[in-house]
């Protein structure tokens, strides 16, 4: 009787209770939060049921590698971790107490916390066009579309893959920055990311570093010393900086003469044909779309020859005579010219044969008594552009001949196309202020 009131009073006390913790969702999942649970059991009663139970405070522990987790003791037999990560995963179990008895500790239970692999990895550029000056912040950033935990990110240049940093972190994007590019960063770049399910690349991404131009330099080639008319000059420009292509164009005195590409770089020429205007300044200019440059001017002093400088002098004096003058100021002006072209004629010119019968309307004596001529002119009907040319007679009144003089003995004949021939012909030997 005694031994059975003992276990009444003591069976709400000291009944085989059993501690095992669970966890949920299962499995816990990173970036997600996680819900521990110390679950109690008990066997069925053996003994017939007491009249009346004890009321038992219970306090419960949780523990992950020997380390107590939360506040430590407390009367919920749950706790919630907000968020959860792979190095959550371990060893959990728990521990329940009644108010002044032992502790009763739950069997150990492996959690893991698992990951979602990486999805999509990309790699965006600032400049989104990838072209940038030297000097300029390069930006590349590494992002995923899916995946959790913390995620490895690493940036590769070239083709072969040089390592150029590496971070770690939790979140799906990551960034590189080359703060200053230079002229050797211009190459393939990519990304790859990884949260231990392996590596995953991004696609190739080009960039570009382009170099401003500097001043070109220009050179001018000439077949020989002295540049003279109708020579032809080479003009060469070339930048000894700047990214292809490079487009040169050729000035003189600031007019642009034509100008020409350079697919690859480097300099390139221009070939001038030269007339008398275009003595004077020469620049050229560089620009490959960073900004143009121009060249220091060259100074060019063509040199004209005598002959060239005596035509258009000759081709003045007959168009003003021919094509300015009526023929009423032409008609005194070439008699002038003859009468001086007879003297001199007659003081160094070797006697000639006698000449042929002249016909009557250009006979000429060679008297020292000459009358006045009368000049006599009339237009030809050949007309050449704007210009009419006019035959001019010039005659005088024949006297007797005297016995010294027979009469016919000087006659010089001329039909007018001789005259006119002549005129064009040695009209160049006439001094113009004479003839003025």
């Amino acid at each position: 009787m005694l031994l059975r009131l003992l276990l009444l009073i003591c069976a709400p006390l000291c009944e085989p209770t059993v501690l095992f913790v669970t966890v949920s969702p299962s499995p816990p999942i990173e970036g997600n939060s996680m819900t521990l649970a110390c679950n109690t059991w008990t066997p069925p009663q053996t003994l017939d049921p007491p009249p009346q139970k004890l009321e038992v405070q219970r306090q419960f522990c949780f523990y992950k590698d020997g380390l107590a987790l939360g506040l430590g003791w407390d009367s919920l037999p749950e706790l919630r971790i907000p968020t959860v990560w792979r190095e959550d995963s371990g060893s959990y179990w728990c521990e329940a107490k009644m108010t002044s008895l032992k502790v009763i500790r739950s069997p150990r239970v492996q959690i893991n916390v698992h990951s979602i692999p990486i999805s999509k990895v990309s790699l965006e550029i600032q400049p989104p066009d990838g072209h940038l000056m030297v000097g300029e912040k390069l930006v590349l950033a590494c992002s995923v579309t899916g995946g959790t935990g913390e995620i490895t990110f690493f940036w590769y240049k070239g083709s072969l893959g040089l390592k150029l940093d590496m971070k770690t972190q939790l979140s799906l994007k990551a960034k590189f920055e080359i703060p200053a590019v230079r002229e050797s960063d211009s190459e393939q770049y990519y990304c790859a990311a990884e949260n231990g399910y392996g590596p995953r690349l991004s696609e190739l991404v080009n960039i570009t570093v382009r170099i401003p131009v500097s001043r070109p330099v220009l050179i001018l080639r000439a077949p020989k010393p002295d540049a003279l008319v109708g020579n032809v000059v080479e003009l060469f420009c070339e930048a000894q900086r700047g990214s292809p292509p490079i487009l040169y164009h050729f000035y003189h005195e600031n007019v642009s003469l034509g100008s020409s590409s350079a697919p690859f770089g480097g300099g390139v020429s221009f070939n001038h044909s030269l007339m008398a205007e275009h003595s004077g300044n020469y620049s050229c200019e560089a620009n490959n779309g960073q900004g143009a440059q121009r060249s220091a001017v060259v100074t060019l002093n063509i040199t004209v020859p005598t002959e060239d400088r005596k035509e258009p002098l000759t081709s003045g004096v007959i168009g003003v005579l021919l094509g300015i003058l009526s023929p009423t100021a032409i008609a005194p002006l070439f008699c002038c010219w003859l009468k001086r072209k007879r003297g001199r004629l007659s003081a160094r010119d070797p006697p000639r044969s006698p000449p042929r019968p002249a016909p009557q309307q250009t006979t000429y004596i060679n008297s020292q008594a000459l009358k006045q001529l009368q000049p006599v002119y009339e237009n030809v009907n050949v007309v050449s552009g704007d210009e009419v040319y006019s035959l001019v007679y010039c005659t005088q009144q024949e006297r007797p001949a005297t016995a010294e003089e027979p009469s016919g003995t000087n006659i010089e004949d001329k039909d007018s196309s001789a005259i006119y021939y002549r005129l064009m012909a040695d009209l160049t030997d006439v001094d113009y202020e004479d003839a003025m």
